[in-house]
């Protein structure tokens, strides 16, 4: 018999290729046409590539290794060397973020006052380790206020869609609170450790990061698509007896949930009320993405970095804003700059929510204000992606749902999804060949 993959997306994919490379039986249930969940390249007949979920990838060893087993590493396009310079909105203009611990010290972009807080975090004593202590809360404890202001909140707001002050920073940022523990100091930590890793290559996949999952999807051997999991049944043997929208039924001993909690938790709720429960509460912000070009001539900012981040202090309408087209040259027409805002989020649903319109004209004059574009110029082209559930936050209600993770575990349930194992692509790849590791064991 063979273990049930519920969910298409990137982590179901990649355990379903494990289990196949290992010879084990499975069987993958994908409710859309195509599978990759949010993983989507559009390519608009105007010139325009778009990517719906992540604009690029981290390459972590793991993504190294699949694009290997998948023959696609002759597709990797590296970003433009300009994306190792990150930028953040500082009293109403785009100023750049220093990228290591000693530019932080001698750089202006902080006051004396925070550089000389960063200095004394190598004083300063660790904590007892708290469970409910927040990613906001350990920063400003180990750094100070402004860091948080101008660092942290808005690369939680912008890579996170969250807010730190309700992220809980062991679930969040694991890692860096063991330093303080482990080192005494999360800058100590580093240095130890070499000041990191250090930054890994950003790429993406010619055609768009899509290729990916296109690439594993047709790979798979015992993959259904169209065909989403409706009803869940104990039998007495133990094993679980599914059925698809179609009426299909198939027996299975072992599933794995590799789909959103609001996805899963309809489909436990008969079997186990409590574990979906938890699955349910898990709070996943709304988020529109506004794809804006401009004509190059109409933009006097040199655009040279990956983008901007928005800090909540400085009050803006977006979150943030990718310069797609710096990074990626080929992701817009000559002669044309292709900018990414991100719109909503924890700390701003109110404007995720707002119709698209209010949108894209809130998004054009914010773009105009900061870049410095043309009096009287409009984009060449707008266009909007709207997720209405976007990245699952790790707040206080996460801890509720891995607990209701591990108890289904003991029940031949397992997750493998970005409310587990992560958020990021990596992360879900990483986990995915965890959990498969162990059902292969």
């Amino acid at each position: 018999m063979s273990i049930a993959i519920l969910g298409g997306g990137i982590s179901g994919l990649t355990l379903a290729w494990q289990l196949q490379k290992a010879g084990v039986a499975y069987d993958l249930f994908e409710a859309e046409a195509t599978p990759g969940g949010c993983l989507r390249s559009l390519a608009h007949p105007a010139g325009y590539l778009l990517e719906t979920g992540p604009n690029s990838l981290q390459l972590s060893d793991e993504l190294q290794e699949l694009l290997t087993e998948l023959d696609l590493t002759d597709k990797i396009q590296d970003a433009a060397d300009v994306s190792k310079h990150r930028y953040v909105l500082r009293n109403g203009r785009i100023q750049e973020l220093p990228g290591s611990p000693p530019a932080l010290l001698t750089s202006s972009f902080f006051s004396l006052k925070a550089r000389f807080s960063l200095v004394r975090e190598l004083l300063r004593p660790a904590a007892a380790p708290n469970p409910q202590e927040t990613v906001a809360g350990f920063f400003r404890r180990r750094f100070g206020p402004e860091l948080v202001d101008y660092a942290v909140n808005p690369f939680i707001s912008g890579i996170y869609a969250g807010d730190p002050e309700q992220l809980l920073i062991h679930k969040t940022f694991g890692k860096v609170a063991a330093l303080e523990q482990q080192h005494g100091s999360v800058l100590r930590g580093l240095a130890k450790a070499g000041g990191g890793a250090g930054r890994k290559r950003i790429i993406t996949l010619q055609g768009g990061i899509q290729t990916l999952t296109d690439a594993l999807a047709a790979r798979l051997t015992h993959r259904h698509v169209g065909q989403p999991v409706q009803a869940l049944h104990r039998l007495p043997n133990g094993h679980y007896q599914l059925r698809t929208a179609a009426g299909r039924e198939s027996q299975h001993p072992a599933l794995v949930l590799a789909l959103p909690t609001y996805a899963a938790a309809p489909l436990l709720q008969p079997l186990f009320p409590e574990a979906a429960a938890a699955l349910a509460a898990v709070h996943y912000p709304p988020m529109a993405a506004i794809y804006t070009a401009y004509q190059r001539a109409d933009v006097s900012h040199p655009l040279n970095g990956f983008g901007a981040l928005s800090p909540k202090i400085e009050q803006p309408y977006a979150a943030g804003t990718i310069w797609t087209s710096a990074i990626f040259p080929d992701r817009a027409p000559a002669g044309q700059m292709l900018f990414t805002t991100f719109v909503g989020g924890t700390q701003y649903e109110e404007h995720a929510r707002q119709p698209e319109a209010t949108q894209k004209a809130a998004v054009h004059a914010e773009l105009s204000k900061l870049y410095g574009i043309r009096e009287g110029a409009q984009p060449a082209w707008q266009f909007r992606y709207y997720w209405e559930r976007a990245i699952p936050q790790f707040d206080h209600r996460i801890v509720a749902a891995h607990t209701a993770a591990d108890t289904l575990q003991t029940q031949n349930i397992w997750s493998a999804a970005n409310w587990r194992g992560g958020v990021g692509v990596p992360d879900c790849i990483r986990h995915a060949r965890q959990i498969a590791a162990q059902l292969v064991a």
